[in-house]
């Protein structure tokens, strides 16, 4: 009996830190299903976030960054998928499903996806988050039936704010002050289809492949 090829949902949050902590845990997650355990996430990093989407929905690039082609920040929060997509040298296929912080439409017709930090980001941390931004595009411009297209998108980047003094007004308001920040990542499209050629190598695997040996999670797992 023919059986089908697996087409494996990808979600672009995966794509930094669970990827690098543990592919025994993302595999376990993609492929069968089995998460780990959500972790307490503080609230005010939530409430921050939405107060940075309310804040520059509508504002122009150039609010974002003056390095930025003109245009207007309309869409924000949105949830996008992509088409099945088709890696070279693999059987299986893989879709991307996230959801976004925002997207610039610039004045030309294209489209810039940002993704918002609320602290400074490490150098080591940007090529993780590239490959988000990187998976958010590929959504965008290879849409599903029916979802969000947006296309093409010729700018990527981090807009990070990390709060360092406070000032109080004088109706007794407090207000935070902090630094911003605009780190671009430049398109590699080649690099984030080998990455996906990784992913896809582990799935394809009739197995979990081995724990990390960092991973606290497979650790409490194999003692119980």
């Amino acid at each position: 009996m023919a059986t089908s090829t697996p087409s494996w949902r990808l979600s672009p949050s995966d794509f930094a830190f669970l990827w690098e902590e543990c592919k025994r845990c993302f595999y376990l997650k993609v492929a069968r299903r089995q998460y780990r355990p959500r972790t307490p996430f503080p609230r005010i990093f939530n409430i921050i976030d939405e107060l940075m989407k309310d804040f520059f929905q509508c504002k122009k690039s150039a609010d974002i960054s003056p390095s930025l082609p003109p245009g207007t920040i309309k869409y924000g929060d949105r949830w996008v998928q992509s088409e099945p997509i088709v890696i070279a040298g693999h059987s299986s296929t893989c879709n991307i499903r996230g959801r976004f912080d925002t997207v610039i439409e610039f004045e030309d017709g294209s489209y810039g996806v940002v993704d918002f930090k609320t602290t400074k980001t490490s150098g080591a941390h940007i090529p993780l988050y590239s490959r988000q931004l990187h998976a958010y595009a590929c959504a965008l411009e290879r849409a599903a039936a029916g979802e969000l297209k947006l296309t093409p998108v010729t700018k990527l980047g981090l807009l990070c704010v990390e709060p360092n003094e406070m000032s109080r007004g004088a109706d007794g308001r407090i207000s935070y002050i902090g630094d911003v920040a605009w780190i671009e990542c430049p398109r590699d499209d080649a690099g984030f289809e080998g990455f996906l050629a990784d992913v896809l190598e582990v799935l394809e695997l009739p197995e979990p492949p081995a724990a990390a040996s960092t991973c606290e999670f497979c650790k409490y797992q194999a003692r119980v």
